[in-house]
């Protein structure tokens, strides 16, 4: 039996692809510029990091199809139950992110937010203090300090295991998640093509990008 031809379908939209490799940059520069001492670069990375935060999370509410939360979140069950054929070779056919991955992304948000939420308040008492540090208490900013740095090694593990996931798939499913986050178009059957999703206008994503934009850099000038 010949195998039914696969469709080129645009899944991704720019401003998806642009925060996801936006924030793996970051988080290596938020690493180096903590272990060479350029916490000018550090400060700087976190504010960017949360800026494309905040832009993601407006985008899952009214962006594009496959950026919505209400599109790929589903139940716990259904994740575990997806993971249960982690083994089967067959074809992707999923049109954004899959059951799991859904949920890896909301872990990986809510870590990244809370990181940058905690480097905001964070004093290291020598010489970098975050722009909302002098505006809590010294027992509040303590414990930003010391949740932002154990965070960290929270999600050093979650993309451990995003990384080994990415590579579980292509080795025991023979799927290929990493180009379609590159180009942004994913190869799938006819009849799921047909299905494609909707893309947000460029305008939205640019109009809430600015919104965003203004909130960081007002945000930065509070210290």
């Amino acid at each position: 039996m010949s195998t039914p031809p696969l469709q080129r379908v645009k899944i991704w939209d720019p401003w998806v692809r642009l925060v996801h490799w936006g924030l793996v940059a970051l988080l290596a520069l938020s690493w180096w510029s903590v272990e060479t001492g350029r916490m000018d670069l550090h400060v700087l990375s976190g504010e960017l990091t949360l800026g494309l935060l905040l832009f993601r999370i407006g985008w899952g509410l009214w962006g594009s199809d496959t950026a919505r939360f209400t599109r790929f979140l589903r139940s716990p069950v259904a994740a575990l139950a997806h993971l249960r054929h982690m083994t089967r070779r067959e074809a992707d056919t999923e049109m954004g992110h899959n059951a799991a991955g859904g949920w890896m992304v909301l872990v990986m948000l809510a870590l990244l937010l809370l990181q940058a939420g905690t480097g905001l308040m964070a004093d290291d008492q020598i010489l970098t203090r975050g722009p909302l540090a002098s505006h809590v208490s010294g027992e509040t900013s303590d414990r930003a300090t010391a949740i932002h740095a154990f965070n960290f090694n929270l999600i050093l593990a979650a993309v451990a295991l995003h990384v080994l996931a990415v590579l579980l798939y292509a080795l025991l499913k023979r799927q290929d998640l990493v180009r379609p986050m590159v180009t942004g178009v994913k190869r799938l059957p006819a009849d799921i093509a047909r299905r494609a999703p909707r893309l947000a206008p460029p305008g939205r994503a640019l109009g809430w990008g600015a919104v965003v934009a203004v909130a960081v850099w007002g945000l930065s000038r509070l210290g």
